[in-house]
Formats: C-alpha cells, sequence, structure tokens
C-alpha cells in the first residue's frame, strides 16, 4: 500500500470512530464549557498534545482555558471544569490532577476509551471516543495504525467538533472570531 492508500485507510477509520460519538455526551461537554468559570485540560503524552491544541482553540473562542501543568496556569477553582483526555482512563500521573480537581470543588470530564477506568469512576461526564488501546492492535474499529493514534486522531476531530459547536451556541463566526483575536 502507498502512503494515499495509507491516508485513506486513515480517514476511513476516523469516519466510522466519529459515527459512534454520542451526540448526547458531546452536548454535555459544550454546556459544561459554556457553564464553567475556567477550563483546564490534562493529558499525557499525544492526548497531552490533542489537548493543548483543544486549549488553544477555546482560548481563541474566548473561553479562559489552561493546560494543566503549564507555568502559566491559573489555580482551580469551585465552579471551574477539568477535562481529562485519556485512552485507558489509568495513567498514573492524570488520576491524582482529577482528585485535586474534585476536591477543590470542580467538575471533571473525560474524553477516553476507557469510561469505567479509575478516571471515569472520578468523572463527572464522560465522552467515549472510539480506538484501540496502544497496547492493543487492531481493536474493535480494526484500525491499521500504530499504538493510540485512531484514538487520538479521533479525540483532535471531536475537539474541533466542539469548538464549532460552542461557536454556534454563542454566534460566532470564523471571521468575528480572527477579528477577536488581533492584537
Amino acid at each position: 500500500m502507498n502512503t494515499t492508500n495509507y491516508a485513506h485507510e486513515i480517514i476511513r477509520e476516523l469516519r466510522a470512530a466519529v459515527e459512534d460519538i454520542s451526540e448526547a455526551e458531546a452536548e454535555k461537554l459544550v454546556n459544561a464549557i459554556l457553564a464553567a468559570n475556567k477550563v483546564f485540560v490534562v493529558g499525557a503524552g499525544r492526548s497531552g498534545l490533542m489537548g493543548k491544541a483543544f486549549v488553544m482553540r477555546m482560548m481563541h473562542m474566548g473561553i479562559d482555558a489552561y493546560v494543566v501543568g503549564e507555568t502559566v496556569t491559573a489555580n482551580m477553582e469551585k465552579g471551574d471544569l477539568l477535562i481529562v483526555g485519556t485512552g485507558s482512563g489509568e495513567t498514573k500521573t492524570l488520576i491524582p490532577v482529577a482528585e485535586k480537581a474534585k476536591a477543590l470543588g470542580g467538575t471533571v470530564a473525560m474524553v477516553t476509551l476507557s469510561p469505567d477506568s479509575t478516571i471515569g469512576k472520578l468523572a463527572d461526564l464522560t465522552v467515549t471516543l472510539a480506538g484501540a488501546p496502544k497496547d492493543q492492535a487492531g481493536g474493535e474499529y480494526g484500525t491499521i495504525q500504530p499504538m493510540g493514534s485512531l484514538f487520538e486522531q479521533a479525540m483532535l476531530m471531536f475537539y474541533d467538533a466542539v469548538i464549532l459547536r460552542f461557536m454556534e451556541k454563542k454566534g460566532l463566526t470564523p471571521i468575528k472570531c480572527m477579528v477577536s483575536m488581533q492584537i
């Protein structure tokens, strides 16, 4: 198979993965973002990178959003939202972050493959995405991709779709967003 054939197969896998996202779960996350005073996002590895892209886009929309662990991250307080992106829901560095957010009176949302995991049990709301765990090739979706690639790609697409839904609810257009970003 050549490179473009691989790209077509990845798109096919993503299409199948996106079809399984629960609209009810997605809408709960959008509404939680709208209701939050501040939004914090955390993830490890490539899931963390997808989260950073999401925070950047939320900031473009005027949302007070932060990446957990960065030097300019605000303090979490009651009324804030933590979004944890984790395929397994068992990442040892993320569990204490979710526990701390709950102890501070924050809402915990999780974007995951594993809603019944340790972090899933802590979460107030969960969005389950499709994919294969990084230690399991193929999985339910028969992915040709290595490790957690399908999950991470679906996560980035989902986060971008959340932004579009937020824009719709707030009456924002891409032009309005670009104008508000200018310095």
